[in-house]
């Protein structure tokens, strides 16, 4: 322990967590080291892969871009705070289903983005291929790989990623 290093709390997946985090340390780092939470994956740790994606208060981030002290009060949640093995996700159960992963590594950061692409979508949040600003936004291939184009899959599952999203998408119209 440093002097520099100080106590944090956040809320973990419904649990409020506290931990003792050097300054520096990221988000991602605090998650997997710190909390035993390895679902999320270190891929590039330079926010360019989106393996690392998590949700914070509701919005995907790239939890290699922030640091764990940034995050203080806030409500986390990451793969594991999704679904259980008693209690699988939607959209954890259509990726399975759909074969929306191969080697798995990226697949804990997709799915997180995913279940964030439909909350934007149904906030209305546009992207660049949102077409009509106005009505409702339309859920097309186009605006799911245009939303999810920050996740990279080097096993190039996009089709059934995309197929995944959209029937998570149709199952909650």
């Amino acid at each position: 322990m440093s002097d520099a290093d100080r106590y944090i709390s956040f809320t973990v997946n419904g649990t409020l967590e506290r931990v003792l985090v050097e300054p520096r340390i990221t988000l991602l780092d605090a998650l997997r080291e710190t909390l035993r939470l390895t679902g999320t994956k270190k891929g590039c740790d330079h926010g360019q892969c989106g393996a690392c994606t998590v949700l914070v208060n509701g919005r995907r981030i790239n939890s290699c871009l922030t640091l764990a002290v940034m995050r203080e009060g806030d409500e986390i949640v990451t793969i594991e705070g999704l679904g259980s093995p008693e209690r699988i996700h939607p959209m954890q159960a259509t990726f399975v289903e759909h074969d929306g992963f191969q080697c798995g590594y990226c697949t804990p950061g997709q799915i997180c983005s995913a279940v964030a692409v439909l909350q934007e979508i149904a906030a209305g949040v546009p992207s660049h291929a949102t077409g009509d600003l106005i009505s409702p936004i339309a859920i097309s291939d186009g605006e799911i790989r245009e939303r999810m184009s920050g996740n990279i899959c080097r096993c190039a599952a996009y089709p059934n990623i995309v197929a995944a999203i959209r029937e998570v998408a149709g199952a909650a119209r």
